[in-house]
């Protein structure tokens, strides 16, 4: 009968509940969690911010296509007006369509400068500054690279 109360003794010590985790554990259980949850938050809203994204995309390519519509039948109107008050000036519907049409090769041809001349300053560095600062930093690239620099009157191009 001793040895059955030993036994019995260690039995009630296995069978203890195990101890709580340590509080550090516990507070990155609670962390993870927390993490989990706000990150599947935010999971959640970013889905519904592109399905509203994806939805306002093909609204805004038919409002798109709506403006442009009503624009060129806005500028033809216009040059219809126009065309009528030349034809009543000059006498003429042949003089008013030449007058037309010069204006709107005028116009086109300033549309292309205009254009060209944006691209231009697009290219260009907005500062004589910035110019050389762009130029030494190409400069010390190409040096620390370790290529030769081209000496053109030796070797011209082909």
């Amino acid at each position: 009968m001793d040895e059955m109360p030993n036994s019995a003794a260690a039995d009630d010590g296995a069978a203890a509940p195990p101890k709580a985790p340590p509080r550090l554990l516990a507070e990155l259980s609670q962390l993870g969690k927390a993490l989990k949850h706000l990150f599947g938050a935010q999971w959640h809203l970013f889905v519904a911010e592109l399905s509203l994204a994806r939805g306002a995309v093909s609204l805004l390519f038919a409002a798109a296509l709506a403006a442009t519509v009503v624009g060129v039948g806005l500028g033809l109107t216009t040059l219809a007006l126009i065309g009528l008050a030349l034809a009543h000036w000059f006498g003429s519907w042949l003089w008013a369509l030449a007058a037309l049409a010069i204006l709107q090769a005028a116009l086109l041809v300033t549309a292309i400068l205009l254009f060209r001349r944006g691209l231009h300053w697009l290219s260009l560095p907005a500062t004589r500054g910035e110019f050389g600062a762009m130029i030494r930093d190409t400069k010390d690239k190409v040096l620390a690279d370790g290529a030769p620099t081209p000496d053109v009157h030796r070797n011209p191009p082909p």
